[in-house]
């Protein structure tokens, strides 16, 4: 496909695993090798939303704006076929996540004029993401970072017999670690 299809592709904002550094990067990296996918640097959401960490640490934005904090992440350039190596790994059929736009501030050199792009980013699906916000006790993280991904279990490590979606439900219906005495 090559750089010709990154140019007529989308923006995607990775705030969590998809980050360099982390357990899911490898398919970024796949992208950037076939020409599916850039790197455009390093942003920060324009409004606040809330990140928070469900199930094995896995990191999830809630589509809350105003809630939260200013996120900080990566932004790629990504080709029609990576958005759908992107939906598969993000498990938008599957009622995971789902894509939708988003507005981040490219992180530039101090003193540059701040940059705004259009893109969009996967949040938690709506049918467990009040749940989750709730079990956060309404606090999230500004970075998903090697603190807050300490403990987080990869996708072939966790239990086989229930879907991920169950995993969640489980996640949300036990308490907090901070109101257990």
């Amino acid at each position: 496909m090559g750089a010709e299809g990154v140019m007529d592709g989308h923006f995607v904002f990775t705030y969590g695993t998809l980050k360099r550094g982390f357990s899911n990067h490898c398919l970024i990296q796949e992208l950037v090798f076939t020409g599916d996918a850039s790197f455009v640097g390093e942003a920060r959401t324009t409004c606040r939303l809330p990140l928070v960490c469900g199930p094995y640490r896995v990191p999830f934005l809630l589509n809350f704006p105003g809630a939260g904090e200013h996120v900080a992440g990566e932004l790629y350039a990504v080709s029609q076929r990576g958005l759908a190596r992107m939906d598969e790994l993000e498990g938008t059929r599957r009622g995971h996540y789902e894509r939708l736009p988003i507005s981040v501030a490219l992180l530039g050199h101090p003193g540059s004029p701040k940059v705004e792009v259009a893109g969009e980013a996967y949040y938690a699906h709506p049918s467990y993401a009040g749940e989750l916000w709730r079990r956060s006790e309404e606090r999230g993280y500004a970075v998903y970072s090697e603190k807050e991904a300490m403990g987080y279990v990869k996708r072939k490590d966790r239990p086989q017999d229930i879907t991920f979606l169950e995993q969640i439900r489980l996640f949300v219906s036990s308490p907090s670690p901070q109101t257990q005495g």
